[in-house]
């Protein structure tokens, strides 16, 4: 048992290496993966972006006073797909991200990029669909612009958003700390299998997956209620693991996340199973982590683990079979064009 715990030891001090490096943006060329929220990503906006203009922070939305500033775009494909759409979905992408930094959102401003040849029709019931959930969400859209681009170009539609929100006093946001708890919201995975599903690729149907797009303040506020909630990331590109690692590494503290905790919908798990696609790496639209104190409780969301000390900046999920595995970020996304 000792030879299995050095070795086990040694690769995750070379995994712990590697990712304490900082990143550093090479690629000659870019690809469909620098936009998936994986490793790619990671290294265009911090080996190239951020230090161009010298952002410290990279959290989804920045504070000015007691004011918080999101910028966002939506280039998902189709255009409709189950439980909902681009325009829909350009609302609820903008105020999460506002309310992930503890704001309540406020207003947006909205950019529509449409291609030349886009039916009338689908341009009206994305503008209807952009109302609906804004006056869902509770924020006006007070401006925007409209641009067209050659037929070929677009896939029919872009949009491109910005987020004002108000800051909540009660969101004290820290670093996480050893053994404080990682909760979350609801049952993962369904918005990127559903939009898989929607492209027709794959010789798949369900009826019963749809994409759980939602604005999330309702259940922020709550949350932010009940006590001290450390920190919040919606698990959107790259999924619940791109996240987890994020916050590990961003806090220098290690995850240990319970395989059977984690909710995955019956048809949504069958579906990323007969793909091959771990649950854990698909984008969600309506579902957040919480990093919160220990023997905090919060109605509706679930407990998957603990925030650990060793090894720093890691995840690990301790497996129905007894064992633990290193959730690693990809390199991409397995399903990009989600959001």
């Amino acid at each position: 048992m000792s030879s299995v715990s050095e070795r086990e030891q040694r690769v995750l001090g070379i995994i712990e290496t590697a990712r304490g490096k900082r990143a550093k943006f090479r690629d000659e060329r870019i690809t469909m993966a620098h936009g998936a929220g994986g490793k790619a990503t990671r290294s265009l906006v911090e080996g190239l972006l951020a230090p161009a203009f010298g952002i410290k922070s990279l959290d989804d939305a920045a504070t000015i006073g007691e004011l918080a500033l999101t910028t966002d775009a939506f280039v998902v494909k189709p255009l409709r797909f189950p439980g909902g759409s681009i325009g829909e979905l350009a609302v609820n992408g903008t105020v999460n991200d506002l309310a992930m930094g503890g704001a309540k959102p406020l207003a947006l401003t909205l950019s529509l990029i449409l291609e030349e040849g886009l039916g009338s029709d689908v341009l009206r019931a994305e503008v209807d669909a952009i109302a609906r959930a804004a006056t869902q969400a509770g924020v006006r859209i007070v401006g925007g612009d409209t641009k067209v681009v050659e037929r070929g170009h677009a896939d029919g539609m872009y949009i491109t958003t910005t987020g004002l929100g108000q800051r909540d006093q009660r969101a004290q946001f820290q670093p996480a700390r050893p053994g404080d708890r990682i909760l979350l919201s609801g049952p993962i995975a369904a918005h990127g299998t559903a939009i898989m599903l929607a492209r027709g690729e794959f010789d798949l149907d369900s009826d019963e997956i749809v994409s759980d797009t939602r604005s999330l303040w309702p259940a922020v506020d709550a949350i932010l209620g009940l006590g001290a909630v450390r920190r919040l990331r919606d698990a959107t590109r790259g999924g619940v693991a791109s996240v987890l690692n994020e916050l590990a590494r961003d806090d220098g503290v290690a995850m240990l996340i319970q395989e059977s905790a984690v909710p995955v919908a019956p048809a949504v798990a069958g579906a990323c199973e007969l793909l091959g696609i771990d649950p854990m790496y698909v984008a969600n639209e309506g579902v957040f982590l919480a990093i919160v104190e220990p023997g905090f409780v919060a109605p509706g969301f679930v407990d998957i683990g603990e925030v650990k000390t060793d090894p720093p900046g890691m995840v690990l999920v301790a497996t129905s079979f007894g064992g633990k595995r290193v959730l690693d970020e990809l390199v991409g996304d397995p399903l990009p064009r989600i959001c």
